[in-house]
């Protein structure tokens, strides 16, 4: 009497791995673009404070030396940090620079997202505020003092 071997293959078969990558191609689609939006959102808010650092480093500049300054001299006093008087911060570029007619008077500063287009932009919106210490902002275009105000 023979006897009956059965071999017993095992692993994966070709079709059971290929609807693994599939349902794994399908769920990274759905989650990649919420996480860029997620992070977009997070470089617009971190936009907003350090415009609103600014403008409040800007009044307490002109208090101790009677006139408004640009980055390098708010950094200089040590009024804000390194990072954001380097001009560069979670994905936004910022600015800000004394009138030049009236600079103990006037000042305006501006944040403009590094990359404003396609799937990898760091913000839509750009921002500005002078010296009335109002954040305002417009998407797709620079920001001027006519631009929409954010809400406190």
């Amino acid at each position: 009497m023979k006897k009956k071997t059965s071999k017993k293959t095992k692993g994966f078969s070709l079709i059971e791995l290929l609807i693994v990558v599939a349902i794994i191609l399908i769920i990274a689609a759905i989650a990649i673009p919420n996480l860029l939006r997620a992070r977009r959102s997070a470089n617009e808010g971190s936009a907003t404070a350090s415009m609103r650092t600014l403008g409040s480093g800007e009044l307490l500049y002109r208090s101790t030396n009677g006139s408004f300054t640009n980055l390098a001299g708010l950094a200089g006093d040590s009024i804000i940090d390194n990072v954001l008087g380097s001009g560069t911060k979670s994905g936004y570029r910022f600015g800000a620079t004394q009138d030049a007619t009236s600079p103990d008077l006037q000042f305006t500063a501006n944040g403009t997202p590094s990359v404003s287009t396609g799937a990898t932009q760091t913000g839509a919106r750009f921002y500005f505020t002078d010296e009335t210490q109002v954040v305002r902002f417009a998407v797709g275009a620079a920001a001027t003092s006519g631009s929409s105000a954010i809400g406190n």
